[in-house]
């Protein structure tokens, strides 16, 4: 229980960072909530390498009662600081939980997660910026081009570093193949449902791959 407390406090402490970045109305809107997105996720992708993926899922199901709290209590704006309608909070903290429960691979685990919270968060946080002219809609949902390059090059980084190295020969073109895939999903993923479509594509692809 110790150590599920212990990971549990660096995320409690974004969340305070992020609350009052946005009282003091220096961090708002799709910044706020993308930067956190990246900040926690890429936080989180680190758990399977010192606590049990058991654990992690105690931690995903915390995860999911802070944020309906925080959508009920209205707690942490960053979240819930979003125009568009979105359950994308929500799948995040389930998105979690099942990826660890689908692999027994901290280095899966590490890239699925990453791919939903580093790669896109970077993809929306660039695209929202500077790809409005690029921009297009699927379901009424706003999409940039430049936001879904952003997210395959940041997916081919993320492979490419945390692959083993053992395993990079046999993967190949694969390398090349599943960033246009998590890219392609990632699109389609609207409402927020891209937090678990992402993820689990990365775990399926991956176990079948390696």
């Amino acid at each position: 229980m110790l150590k599920i407390g212990l990971a549990l406090l660096p995320i409690f402490i974004a969340l305070v960072t992020s609350e009052a970045l946005w009282r003091a109305k220096i961090l708002r809107g799709e910044a706020a909530r993308k930067s956190l997105h990246i900040v926690i996720g890429s936080y989180v992708a680190t758990w399977p390498f010192y606590i049990s993926f058991s654990e992690i899922q105690l931690i995903s199901a915390a995860l999911l009662v802070v944020v309906l709290l925080s959508r009920h209590l209205k707690i942490f704006h960053a979240i819930i600081d979003i125009k568009r309608a979105t359950w994308g909070d929500i799948l995040y903290a389930i998105g979690i939980g099942l990826t660890a429960t689908l692999t027994d691979q901290p280095w899966i685990f590490a890239i699925a997660i990453l791919h939903m919270s580093l790669c896109d968060g970077l993809a929306g946080l660039i695209g929202s910026q500077f790809g409005k002219k690029s921009r297009y809609t699927i379901l009424g949902q706003p999409k940039s081009w430049l936001g879904s390059l952003v997210f395959m090059v940041a997916s081919f980084a993320v492979l490419s570093i945390l692959v083993p190295g053992n395993l990079l020969p046999s993967l190949g073109s694969y390398i090349i193949f599943i960033p246009i895939v998590a890219t392609l999903i990632e699109s389609i993923g609207v409402y927020g449902t891209d937090n678990l479509m992402v993820p689990l594509a990365l775990v399926y692809l991956l176990n079948i791959i390696a």
